[in-house]
């Protein structure tokens, strides 16, 4: 099957050798999502662009990944309108609040639901971010991508035979996904990835169980076999990322 651009990126992760292809791309586009955001000729001194961010803002997670980017006088522009957004809105929460007497009910209520008006408004700044919210969608059409490809390319289901298989995130996206298949499809889909899984889990675990057996006086001299970094690759394999990546830091 001839590679179009849309399935470039998805034939490379697979090729890359990686613990899970997905993991792979995630890495890509979340540098390239940082890069946008931050990096030389970035789109943060563009007004309609800051206002975007001013409004989504950042979860914990980028805006460490954005103070180790390096860019300081960017990360304090997108503070500073930010700041400006959040400070408006929380007058505006703050204005319209009244505590008021609860009934046991409304007690009831709230511990269930969140009904705190500052804590619903809170938890919204708390869920938004926007490289989360645009890797998603970059994310969403890969998962497209993948399953076109698996219907449509011998090559690529090769592929996905011979992988490592997924990280267990990352398989769940692909089994909740399935719908994406016919039930002839889905069938011959999990007769592969099924036993891939349960192979590279199992081999996981002994890279793991080897390295710890180092830790023997008996063994210091036998063969590291694959254990060298079975730490980084049980934990990506178990939640995804790359635990052993450097910070990703601005190209000066």
């Amino acid at each position: 099957m001839k590679e179009q651009l849309y399935t470039i990126p998805l034939n490379e992760a697979m090729d890359a050798g990686d613990e899970c292809p997905f993991c792979y791309i995630e890495r890509s586009v979340e540098q390239d999502l940082l890069d946008y955001v931050l990096g030389p000729g970035s789109s943060y001194m563009e007004a309609d662009m800051r206002e975007i961010t001013d409004k989504t803002g950042f979860c914990r997670a980028h805006f460490k990944k954005m103070f180790d980017y390096g860019n300081t006088l960017g990360n304090a522009w997108i503070l500073k309108t930010h700041y400006q957004r959040m400070i408006g809105e929380m007058q505006k929460q703050f204005s319209s609040f009244t505590p008021g007497k609860s009934s046991l009910r409304d007690k009831l209520k709230k511990n269930m639901q969140g009904s705190n008006p500052i804590g619903v408004w809170v938890a919204e700044k708390e869920s938004s971010c926007y490289i989360c919210q645009e890797y998603r969608k970059t994310y969403e059409r890969y998962l497209d991508t993948f399953f076109y490809l698996y219907r449509q390319d011998e090559n690529f289901r090769a592929k996905v035979k011979n992988s490592k298989g997924f990280c267990l995130s990352h398989f769940g996206d692909l089994c909740n996904a399935d719908h994406l298949l016919s039930d002839r499809e889905k069938q011959d889909f999990y007769e592969t990835v099924l036993p891939l899984m349960e192979k590279n889990m199992k081999r996981l675990a002994e890279d793991v169980s080897w390295l710890v057996e180092k830790f023997d006086y008996r063994n210091k001299d036998a063969d590291w076999k694959n254990s060298r970094d079975a730490i980084q690759r049980g934990m990506q394999k178990l939640k995804g990322g790359h635990p052993a990546d450097l910070p990703y830091k601005m190209n000066k």
